[in-house]
């Protein structure tokens, strides 16, 4: 086994905080209970993607959920029975379910109620449904203190990538009902947004229980619908800019006779094209949900997608290009002529994803309950690109995954001790493996690519396969003093990983393990005031798509990034206003980043240690005449603790960044927003704004700050015939159609490096799409 070395004073406080987790579990199982802190988990996904976003245009794996302990809680803590799951009928007619959500919404859904020991940021199923059915998760959470989000289109195509303290998505567990998840660039693969309850991110922590390998920068969680115990429905069609046209279906089954099962199925189509330059996208997703409750509060439910896309590759832009169309309205898009080397057709993502995750939680006698998460997904499809011309006729080239697949379960096993305190304990494991290659070929007379399985049976191409085998133990306590005013959180997980690349040549594989303790205290004075502090240790590894780009040498993979997270939290309430402030330090050892390498992929590089401190804060009004406000800053000091070595130097050299402001993470980010409802009519209306960032390891070149927004208008009209809910809504974003860069790619060591898509030097970036408009109309049945 491998131990990477950690920077000075690391280890000495990852051994106090393992052994004071150790200590607390100790002291709690022999003293008062706690309730059982149930988790969710879910599968995972493709395209570890890009910058931050996760790896290549191969679909990787992503991560995995947050606390069951970061659901909303009544405004008093209680001592938690058995976990029991409630469910939120679709139909229009629970008033009382929607009413207690909103009791726990501040800012139109905008935020919510947490009373979790640690940071949590959440959007509610009422400002989801205020959205464009375009919208992917990403959107939804673009006004969180924590983040800054980038999307490279307004159809719901593809997801984005996300900043956070510092981080990027490739440091966060992306989930979907606690299970891992596609990368956060292909977003739009895991669930359509009807199906979506609420969004919720915990950007200091993981669960204990999650199957969770890459949490430095937290986890996002997607919980999906849960099926009606009534027969009925739901349906809507959007059009739009850019020749958007989308149709979704929900079928819901109610209560199937006496048995206690209820399932629904939906289906959506969306169809646009590019917004920059010639090109269009085809999405066609499939959801499908099973929910099976028992009287003493077990459970079991089974969430499904499938996922099929064609959509054209952006042509990410570097500086100059993004300053040429600026000024003088040349863009970078692609092009509409089939003879042009870079014509649409000629690059194009097509993809083929099933995801599949099945939460069972069984109460046992003599207060035991056990839980089981199995999750699973596969995907195969090929991105295709110019591969220049030889002898007058033009060339593709593709990156082909013949094959992405991401299998793994979770068990537990917990213990009622007695009414204060929980105990559980549990395995994890998982396996990921992907199989890519690289073949190229003539393009087509009509200018599309040609069949990339076909050169790759006939033409023999390089290739290589990679992949992880994971085991992990954990073991966690929940407990609860002075009438549940007084909660004590511990856990330790240790994880042992065997990883792997090889060609048809090589192998090499390396194992390691690491340590992750855990501890949280939440103090709740009064109804009003509770205070939190947390600490942790989180670790990241390469993907096995980051992988599948590394040489088969055994000095080719990074070390694991490790990161230890202090958080220090207060939250107030009263029937006004919540607000939620956070203080974080991260010291993180080893940070691994992506660098694009074109073609819609990236490979992984270490730049040494990092330390990020700063502070979030959320405040947001209840419903006053109804107005209901909202806003939220950012302040992050996030320093780069080592000199680098520029790799991408004939002879390497070293970079003095030293001390100088850490690459992707911006010192401000605000945001504000505002609700309005009126009888059946609903406003809402946000600004988001994000400020200037390094985007080069030497720090020579920046990107400057930018101000983005969005607005929704809608009505909800009376019941008619069949139509239970008739609705009609606008959304608009890019109101003022800023021309602006939204967040780089990836990250280069200097400004004078090759551009990967070689137009020019520097870094590559994503630009918030021109001002769009989009008309929904729906209603359940």
């Amino acid at each position: 086994m491998t131990h990477h070395p950690r920077k000075p004073g690391l280890r000495s406080r990852l051994l106090a905080m393992s052994c004071l987790a150790g200590v607390v579990c100790s002291v709690a199982l022999s003293g008062a209970e706690t309730r059982a802190a149930t988790t969710t988990t879910t599968p995972p996904k493709r395209h570890a993607t890009s910058s931050t976003a996760a790896t290549s245009a191969a679909h990787a794996p992503a991560a995995p959920a947050a606390h069951a302990a970061t659901a909303a809680h009544p405004v008093t803590p209680r001592a938690a029975a058995p976990r029991t799951t409630v469910a939120r009928a679709a139909s229009p007619e629970d008033i009382s379910v929607v009413s207690s959500r909103q009791a726990l919404n501040g800012g139109g859904g905008m935020m919510r109620l947490e009373t979790a020991p640690h940071t949590v940021q959440t959007v509610a199923k009422e400002y989801i449904d205020m959205r464009a059915p375009t919208s992917t998760a990403l959107d939804l959470i673009k006004n969180l203190p924590s983040l800054s989000v980038s999307t490279p289109d307004t159809g719901g195509m593809q997801g984005g990538m996300i900043e956070v303290r510092g981080l990027t998505d490739l440091d966060m567990g992306l989930m979907v009902d606690g299970a891992p998840a596609a990368a956060a660039k292909y977003m739009a693969e895991d669930i359509d947004s009807e199906n979506l309850e609420e969004v919720n991110v915990t950007p200091g922590s993981s669960g204990i229980d999650l199957p969770v390998m890459s949490a430095a920068g937290g986890v996002m969680n997607e919980q999906s619908h849960i099926a009606s115990h009534k027969a009925g429905g739901l349906m809507d069609f959007s059009y739009g800019t850019n020749n958007l046209s989308r149709e979704f279906l929900r079928l819901e089954s109610g209560d199937i006779g006496n048995s206690g099962v209820r399932a629904y199925v939906s289906f959506s189509n969306t169809h646009d094209r590019a917004w920059m330059g010639a090109g269009i996208n085809e999405r066609r997703h499939l959801d499908f949900g099973v929910q099976k409750d028992w009287e003493n509060g077990s459970t079991a439910k089974v969430f499904v997608s499938w996922n099929n896309e064609n959509f054209t590759i952006d042509n990410y832009p570097t500086a100059q290009e993004f300053y040429t169309f600026k000024h003088t309205g040349q863009g970078w898009g692609r092009s509409a002529n089939p003879s042009d080397d870079n014509y649409w057709k000629n690059n194009k993502d097509h993809w083929n994803q099933v995801f599949l995750t099945a939460p069972l939680h069984i109460v046992l006698p003599a207060r035991f309950s056990f839980d089981l998460q199995p999750y699973f997904s596969f995907g195969q499809g090929w991105d295709a690109s110019p591969g220049g011309v030889v002898d007058g006729v033009n060339q593709t080239s593709f990156f082909l995954q013949n094959a992405t697949r991401q299998v793994g379960a979770v068990t537990k096993l917990g213990y009622q001790i007695d009414p204060h305190n929980a105990f559980s304990l549990g395995y994890w494991y998982e396996n990921n493996y992907t199989d890519q290659s690289y073949p190229s070929g003539a393009t087509n007379a009509d200018g599309t690519p040609p069949s990339p399985w076909y050169l790759y049976k006939t033409t023999s191409p390089y290739g290589q396969n990679a992949g992880y085998e994971l085991h992990s133990l954990f073991l966690q306590d929940t407990a609860k003093y002075l009438h549940d005013k007084l909660v004590i959180h511990a856990g330790f997980k240790f994880v042992m990983a065997n990883t792997w690349t090889a060609d048809p040549y090589n192998r090499y594989s390396t194992n390691t393990t690491e340590p992750l303790p855990q501890l949280s205290i939440g103090y709740t004075f009064n109804e009003h005031h509770q205070i939190y502090v947390n600490a942790e240790g989180d670790y990241r590894q390469p993907s096995a798509v980051d992988m599948g780009w590394l040489p088969t040498a055994p000095n080719a993979f990074p070390k694991n990034q490790y990161s230890i997270k202090e958080e220090l939290g207060y939250r107030y309430h009263d029937k006004y206003v919540i607000v939620d402030l956070a203080l974080f330090n991260y010291n993180v050892t080893n940070r691994i980043v992506n660098q694009y390498i074109g073609y819609n992929s990236f490979k992984p590089i270490s730049i040494g240690n990092q330390t990020m401190r700063g502070f979030d804060l959320m405040v947001s009004g209840r419903s006053i005449h109804g107005f209901s406000p909202y806003a939220s800053i950012e302040y992050l000091n996030a320093r780069q603790d080592s000199n680098v070595m520029d790799l991408n130097e004939a002879v390497p050299t070293l970079i003095h960044s030293k001390g100088t402001q850490a690459v992707m993470a911006p010192h401000v980010m605000a945001n504000f927003g505002l609700t309005y409802t009126y009888k059946g009519f609903f406003a809402n209306g946000s600004v988001h704004y994000t400020g200037a960032q390094s985007v080069s390891v030497a720090g020579d070149q920046r990107m400057p700050g930018y101000v983005t927004n969005t607005l929704s208008l809608g009505y909800h009209f009376k019941p008619f015939m069949f139509a239970k809910s008739p609705t009609f809504r606008l959304n608009f974003t890019n109101l003022t159609g800023s021309i602006v860069r939204t967040g780089p790619m990836g990250v280069v060591y200097r400004a004078t490096d090759q551009n990967a898509n070689t137009t020019g030097t520097g870094n590559s970036f994503m630009v918030e799409p021109r001002f769009t408009m989009t008309g929904t109309v729906s209603t359940a049945f």
